[in-house]
């Protein structure tokens, strides 16, 4: 009888469940790194982060760490006894079982997934029986996962008691569609801070003013006198309102001074924007309360920007940004609000 201490395991048979066959016919869940061999004698994460190394140079050295972890839990902390569910993309049911084997090597069964554990599936559920919340842990993008969260529903099924009682508005689904957002939102974040630091950032909101309709001169990079972008809406720029945009890639806070700085910077029918990745502190906010001519945007309104528009872009900004279009649940009380 498992209770709710026991260790779950969440796999995946690859992006396009090309391992479902030894997960389901075999007996076995298995993980890649093909090139790896036997990695019985590897005992700590550092070797598992330095045969890596050794074995695939081309990898990125930010992926080692995450890639060694997972091999480290499959080879050594995994053990007999544990739980494991595996959500196949072949057939979309949730597959449970224990695991009944140690580590093992084994290419000849399976030449591309040749790190291997033995299995004994106990049930097949449909993924409609498990709630919002629960699908999405288990959706995790790691070959290899510890599932926490919402253990008792995995658990519950596997020793065939009633699955716990989703009320018709999955209370999970508000969650499971905030953390989609939050996710979409730190990539994009990610990608103007590392890829548009500095000037690219003003052209890159400069193209963006001009997707809302704008016409707009973006500064030559160098000195720019505190002023970045002007925008205006006549072909000529001479008609009002005038807009000028200060611009800032640092992901710090901007105060009062820099703002007041743009201020300073403004004819009296002219208007100021302050665009920044990062944020503005209490301070400048108030300011701009108080001033009818001037806007900040900080980070996570550029983000919404960004996506309003986001078809508008030009094929080099949605290749900076990849983003496909989803349509993500929510409850039933927001809809109906």
């Amino acid at each position: 009888m498992k209770n709710t201490e026991t260790t779950i395991w969440g796999m995946h048979a690859g992006r396009s469940g090309e391992a479902d066959k030894l997960f389901l016919k075999n007996d076995r869940v298995g993980m890649g790194w093909s090139k790896l061999k036997d990695l019985a004698k590897f005992k700590d994460r550092e070797e598992f982060k330095n045969v890596l190394l050794q074995v695939y140079p081309e990898k990125k050295p930010g992926a080692i760490p995450n890639n060694a972890g997972q091999l480290f839990r499959f080879v050594c902390e995994m053990k007999k006894g544990d739980l494991v569910v595996y959500p196949s993309n072949r057939d979309k049911q949730i597959h449970l079982g224990e695991i009944i084997g140690d580590y093992l090597y084994d290419p000849k069964l399976d030449s591309d997934y040749p790190h291997q554990r033995q299995v004994r599936w106990s049930k097949s559920v449909p993924r409609t029986h498990f709630s919002q919340g629960a699908l999405y842990e288990i959706g995790s993008a790691m070959s290899l996962f510890q599932v926490k969260n919402y253990s008792d529903e995995f658990i519950s099924a596997l020793e065939g008691k009633t699955l716990l009682s989703i009320p018709t508005a999955d209370t999970s689904v508000p969650i499971v569609a905030d953390d989609i957002e939050q996710t979409t939102q730190d990539f994009i974040l990610k990608q103007l801070a590392t890829e548009l630091k500095g000037h690219p950032l003003a052209e890159f909101v400069g193209h963006l003013l001009g997707a809302m309709g704008y016409r707009v001169r973006v500064s030559p990079e160098g000195p720019d006198g505190g002023i970045d972008i002007i925008a205006h809406k006549d072909e000529l720029g001479f008609e009002p309102p005038i807009v000028k945009v200060q611009v800032k890639s640092s992901e710090g806070s901007i105060g009062d001074p820099a703002v007041n700085a743009l201020l300073g910077n403004l004819a009296p029918s002219e208007f100021g924007l302050f665009v920044t990745i990062g944020t503005f502190t209490s301070q400048a906010k108030v300011t701009a309360r108080n001033k009818s001519n001037l806007r900040l945007i900080d980070g996570d309104e550029l983000v919404t920007l960004i996506l309003h528009h986001y078809d508008q872009l030009d094929s080099r900004y949605k290749g900076l940004i990849p983003l496909k279009r989803v349509y993500v649940p929510e409850s039933l009380n927001e809809s109906e609000s």
